[in-house]
């Protein structure tokens, strides 16, 4: 499965969360779901640091330690071995082989010396140690490529986070998929706008930035124009989607069915909605607000189709006419400069219903 792209989804995970052998007493991690559920969907590279770095299995346990100048150090928990300098030597190569791999997501094992996104222990001379450590690989995993969705399986096990991180692995790899290709501001507008209304439940406010973003592309540096969409576009769906902004976002959708739908079935799909405002249904495919918005959406128009025709009309219209006319009247041209940008979000509509 390649969610919109023209390769399959390839994940980096440590290797003893999908069942491999590698840890210190020659035990793994085994995540369910990414195993069972992830890996139905995406392709795993799995990398073990420390079995990569010549330690062998079993070994001895290692751990990070407050040095000299507040330097951390990674050290063998027995013989006292630093084993600093070799780590961060194998965690940069590996870090830039890594990032040559088109991966479109990394898990990483919590609490390791090696693999810890955060609050990895560090321990000093005397007391408790503190919990302000990152894993030398991972440290400079997260220091490229940027951009690249990046989590723990630790907090894979809470619904709204691990919701978020695989949108945005699917999300990443749409985006790369645009910018591999010999890509057109066309193009990106297109992207954005069939990503309109899964932004709009992260953070509308960006979903205009980057609407205006676009909407200036044809007068920016290409490589340039690429970095802060790119940047800006994985930070708004970090952001995590609200049940007001989901209600937003539904709101949209009952807007574009209103000419397909009567009277009484919109009314139903409208008392749905509010009562997944109030909390009293979820929003899963199973539930009475899934079945109702894919029974409405089996009887309106294709959204993903309806986005790119009006982003294909609005590429026509910049073909046929790629300068306006200096003479041209200004409410004219002030008019149908408006209405090009808010078919991508950069300015805001009459009447909106934002959060």
């Amino acid at each position: 499965m390649n969610a919109g792209g023209s390769s399959p989804i390839r994940i980096g995970v440590s290797a003893c969360l999908i069942g491999q052998e590698v840890r210190f007493d020659g035990g793994h991690k085994r995540d369910d779901f990414l195993t069972g559920t992830l890996g139905k969907f995406v392709g795993f590279v799995p990398v073990c640091p420390e079995v990569e770095l010549g330690l062998g299995v079993p070994r001895e346990s290692l751990r990070l330690v407050r040095g000299q100048g507040g330097a951390t150090r990674m050290v063998a928990n027995k013989s006292g071995a630093d084993l600093t300098d070799a780590m961060n030597a194998y965690a940069e190569r590996r870090a830039a082989a890594l990032a040559r791999l088109d991966l479109s997501g990394y898990v990483l094992k919590k609490d390791s010396p090696s693999c810890g996104m955060e609050r990895v222990r560090v321990y000093g001379r005397a007391g408790m140690p503190a919990r302000d450590g990152r894993g030398l690989f991972a440290d400079a995993l997260m220091r490229r490529p940027p951009n690249l969705p990046i989590e723990e399986e630790g907090w894979l096990n809470d619904p709204g986070l691990r919701d978020n991180f695989i949108e945005r692995v699917f999300a990443y790899h749409r985006m790369r998929a645009l910018f591999a290709s010999r890509w057109s501001a066309g193009a990106l507008v297109a992207f954005h706008t069939e990503h309109k209304l899964t932004l709009l439940a992260h953070a509308p406010n960006a979903y205009a930035a980057l609407g205006r973003l676009v909407a200036a592309a044809r007068r920016s540096e290409r490589a340039e124009l690429r970095e802060r969409y790119s940047a800006d576009f994985m930070a708004a769906l970090k952001r995590l989607a609200t049940p007001a902004r989901h209600v937003n976002v539904m709101q949209h959708i009952a807007g574009y069915l209103r000419d397909r739908c009567d009277r009484d079935s919109r009314r139903e799909l409208m008392e749905v909605i509010e009562e997944y405002r109030r909390a009293t249904v979820p929003l899963t495919p199973d539930s009475p607000l899934g079945a109702a918005l894919r029974h409405r959406l089996s009887q309106g128009p294709d959204l993903s189709r309806t986005a790119s025709a009006r982003a294909d009309a609005a590429q026509s219209r910049r073909t046929a006419a790629p300068r306006l006319g200096a003479c041209q009247p200004q409410s004219r041209r002030s008019g149908r400069r408006a209405g090009t940008l808010r078919a991508i979000g950069a300015v805001p509509r009459r009447s909106s219903h934002e959060v």
